[in-house]
């Protein structure tokens, strides 16, 4: 293999590290968080068990303050939720406060709890009180994005307009230093009401200046004197007081005793209850209280729901070990599916043919089960075995699309012509099918265009990365003159999963290894959501060994150089170079490219739903109302319409017309052959996009962006060219208002905010031709 080309291309990297995935993305951080210590432990655990069954896909980190909790009290809470994080207080903060009360269990509860306000990890901090239980629907509250919000309360007599501080919602403008020094000065001052303790320091704080919350999430016990009812809307019961309800009680409030008495539960009684407590279970929740479960008690059907949500967060192996542990009957089908799917996905292929075999035989589960033998049939380069497989798929049930997808893969595939392998490259990449995603499609000319004008198959051999690398194929590669290795995010661990690399091209390391010609890879991302990992250390070797092996490594933007090498090895970091996505500077690459003399006069919004609850956490509703007021307010700039990347782009425009009676074209452009998807992009005036080469694309084709953050790959290349206010994260307060106001500056000079986009562009560029000069001397041509 000839000598890896000297790193002389790196010169644009940026000043300052990359930040971390939610400070670019600007997804809020939220948590609950209560003051805990042995006294109060048997309230905490029955709200926690109250908070998993009244709802039961929530589920946020739990912030635990405490003064000295015992091990087995720790153990106790962390049994009840995967995510609690224990934080101790100071005590010392508050001893100028308690003024003789230190003694007092209730003064120092209410003081501690004020803690709260010296949290820094979160956007959003929910406060539960340990003498509370969660009895209905909580998520409005996770979706509250300004104040500090309470529920009012009045004492008798006094119709002072006060908080009941027993359940806040505290955005982050008061988790502050400012905010907490006014916090020490009123209570060293002693300026509020003593029998009122915390909420005597809040409310003399605040004056009345909170978010009221309706009084059903802070429901107070005392409106229940007489043995009353607990109203069927409430949410949160607060048993204030000095009678707890693990105490015993108190006389005349005998149905709401029962109400807490319902989350006295052992764990197993708990675990029980969750997995029966609906459809929609989150999957840490899942997987904390069904695991357990499942070694109790061996039931199948819960190990195939922890399975499910293994494989839904991207841990195949976790989903194969659950599976394995319990007996699966013969004439179940759905768990078999599901082990088959969890098999072929860390590349135990004939294990997962039969596991799919077993499951065709129920109707129900029939038609999903041909289709992933199809599937393995096709990975192993077999379309003759993946087209009867998808056709009994289509069989079964004629709409079922991954069939449909399936069988239209290996219909008229057309034989590579025959050209001369000495003149060729191998090309490495995810090659989209008709009507898949518009960025994805043009990715692969994109990187042969930055190679040499012609991209047709007398100089270049296709490889699809999600096919099994081979014996047969690795012949091929090696009979070429170099193997390139990019078009996208490769460095994904959920597309197409393999336990082969854990990425998406599937090669076996020992295959890897064998590449004899001089290896590429070239503008590929590391495509990681916020919320998404690589579990495996099987990434971390396939990924060392690629770059060892390979002669250029260029990934397509800085954030994606820092998080591969901080999983290398030192000696390796130099290796790993910038090399800008090709769609970037597409301008440069097409042969004769014109500038429109003029654009049309409209503006191309596109959304992205792919992995939903990771781009949008609770924020979607927000998301959807901000959109629909800045297509109200940007219709006044120019004609907005929907430009769809993948069919499931078009649920924009679906919802926009549904929720908020606003309507958009539609432009289908999976449908789009490469030069349509340029041409349009090239003749509008502006594009607010929310996939990757809905920015990047347009911008190749000198057309001002705005991004909608809400992957990190979006931030990573705007600070790569040096222009992060093209970008605006889907979790903004004020998004409309920013979106619009953005998109109005870059079109008040239209001509000079193109020349912008070509300014930057020509720094990528400059980059692109230092590193085709390395290229050249490596691989010819």
């Amino acid at each position: 293999m000839p000598t890896p080309a000297p790193h002389t291309a790196d010169a644009t990297a940026p000043a300052a590290p990359v930040a971390d995935a939610s400070a670019l993305t600007g997804k809020r951080r939220i948590a609950f968080a209560s003051f805990v210590d042995e006294n109060y432990l048997p309230g905490f655990l029955a709200l926690l068990r109250s908070l998993a069954l009244s709802n039961p896909d929530v589920c946020e980190d739990f912030v635990v303050l405490h003064d000295g909790l015992r091990p087995a009290s720790v153990a106790a809470v962390r049994a009840l939720h995967p995510r609690v994080k224990f934080r101790r207080v100071n005590a010392a903060h508050y001893d100028s406060y308690v003024k003789g009360d230190q003694d007092n269990y209730l003064v120092r509860k209410a003081y501690f709890i004020l803690d709260v306000f010296r949290i820094r990890d979160y956007d959003t901090v929910i406060t539960l009180d340990t003498d509370m239980v969660v009895l209905g629907p909580i998520t409005e509250l996770l979706t509250l994005r300004h104040g500090l919000a309470a529920v009012p309360q009045f004492f008798y007599g006094d119709k002072t307009r006060m908080l009941n501080s027993g359940l806040l919602v505290i955005q982050k403008e008061y988790l502050t230093d400012a905010f907490c020094a006014k916090i020490d000065a009123i209570g060293r001052a002693g300026t509020y009401e003593l029998d009122k303790h915390d909420q005597g320091i809040l409310n003399a704080l605040l004056d009345g200046d909170f978010v009221d919350l309706d009084p059903r999430y802070n429901f107070v016990k005392r409106r229940l004197s007489g043995d009353l009812p607990v109203p069927e809307d409430t949410a949160v019961l607060h048993f204030t007081g000095r009678h707890k309800p693990w105490q015993g009680g108190e006389a005349g409030y005998g149905l709401a005793q029962e109400r807490w008495a319902a989350f006295e539960l052992t764990d197993a009684e708990l675990h029980a209850a969750y997995l029966e407590s609906g459809d929609t279970l989150h999957h840490d929740l899942l997987v904390h209280y069904g695991t357990p479960h499942v070694a109790r008690t061996g039931d199948v059907d819960t190990a195939r729901k922890v399975a499910l949500a293994h494989i839904g967060a991207g841990d195949y192996q976790a989903a194969v070990d659950i599976l394995e542990r319990v007996r699966l009957p013969i004439d179940e089908a759905w768990p078999h599916e599901v082990y088959g799917h969890a098999l072929m996905s860390v590349s135990r292929y004939d294990e997962a043919r039969a596991q799919l075999l077993l499951a065709t035989a129920a109707p129900n589960r029939a038609a999903t089960a041909f289709a992933r033998l199809a599937q393995i049939a096709w990975v192993h380069g077999d379309d003759d075995r993946a087209r009867a497989h998808a056709t009994a798929g289509l069989t079964v049930d004629p709409t079922h699309r991954a069939s449909r997808l399936w069988h239209q893969r290996t219909v008229g595939v057309p034989a590579q012509p025959a050209g001369r392998p000495e003149d060729q490259l191998a090309h490495v990449a995810f090659y989209m099918d008709r009507q898949g995603n518009a960025g994805d499609k043009l990715l692969p000319e994109s990187v042969r265009l930055a190679f040499g004008p012609d991209t047709g198959p007398r100089r270049w051999h296709s490889v699809h990365a999600h096919r099994l690398f081979d014996e047969a194929a690795l012949e091929r590669v090696n009979a070429r003159r170099g193997l390139v290795i990019g078009g996208g995010g490769l460095f994904i661990p959920d597309t197409m999963p393999n336990g082969n690399s854990a990425w998406q091209w599937n090669v076996p390391d020992d295959l890897l290894a064998r590449v004899d010609v001089p290896i590429a890879v070239y503008a590929v991302g590391f495509n990681a959501f916020d919320g998404q990992s690589y579990r495996a250390e099987r990434f971390r070797s396939s990924l060392r060994l690629l770059v060892e092996r390979s002669a250029f490594f260029g990934l397509r933007n800085h954030g994606s150089i820092e998080k591969v090498r901080a999983m290398l090895p030192a000696r390796l970091h130099d290796k790993v170079r910038f090399q800008p996505c090709p769609t970037t500077v597409t301008r440069h690459l097409i042969d004769g490219w014109q500038d429109p003399v003029a654009r049309e006069d409209t503006i191309l919004l596109n959304a992205a739903y792919d992995r939903a609850g990771l781009r949008f956490g609770h924020d979607y509703g927000h998301f959807l109302a901000q959109m629909a007021q800045a297509v109200r307010d940007l219709g006044a700039l120019a004609e907005v319409k929907c430009a769809a990347h993948s069919l499931d782009d078009e649920k924009l425009a679906f919802d926009l017309r549904r929720e908020h009676g606003v309507s958009l074209p539609v432009i289908p452009m999976y449908d789009f052959a490469n030069d349509e998807i340029r041409d349009l992009y090239a003749r509008t005036k502006l594009v607010i996009g929310m996939r990757g080469h809905a920015g990047m694309i347009p911008f190749g084709c000198g057309t001002p962006i705005i991004s909608l953050i809400s992957h990190p790959k979006m931030a990573y290349f705007l600070r790569d060219i040096d222009r992060p206010e093209w970008g605006v994260s889907v979790h903004d307060r004020d998004l409309a208002a920013v979106l619009v106001e953005r998109a109005r500056d870059l079109l008040a000079d239209h001509d000079r905010t193109v020349a912008d986009v070509h300014g930057r562009q020509q720094e990528l560029w400059k980059t692109t031709e230092a590193n085709a000069a390395d290229l050249r001397a490596l691989l010819g041509g």
